[in-house]
């Protein structure tokens, strides 16, 4: 009883939050400026946030390598005892 109230308490929220719908107009598609990250290229802090980005990337390709590495020697262990 509780999954089916709970779900339909999720739908309810959803469809009611999906009702602040905005016109798109053909200015919105023909803009192609982005004031703040022109701000940001002009005083070169983009590189800054670049940088930032892509360190936190490296991140985590790191952290899933190391994952996957110890999860197939832990597979691998598993199949040498079982077999």
């Amino acid at each position: 009883m509780k999954k089916v109230l709970s779900i339909v308490l999720l739908c309810l929220s959803l469809s009611l939050a999906a009702q602040d719908k905005i016109e798109i107009t053909e200015k919105d598609y023909a803009n192609t400026e982005v004031p703040m990250a022109d701000v940001m290229r002009s005083n070169g802090k983009i590189y800054v946030v670049v940088g930032v980005v892509m360190v936190i990337f490296a991140g985590m390709i790191i952290f899933m390598v190391n994952t996957e590495r110890k999860v197939s020697k832990l597979e691998q262990e598993f199949l040498d005892e079982k077999g």
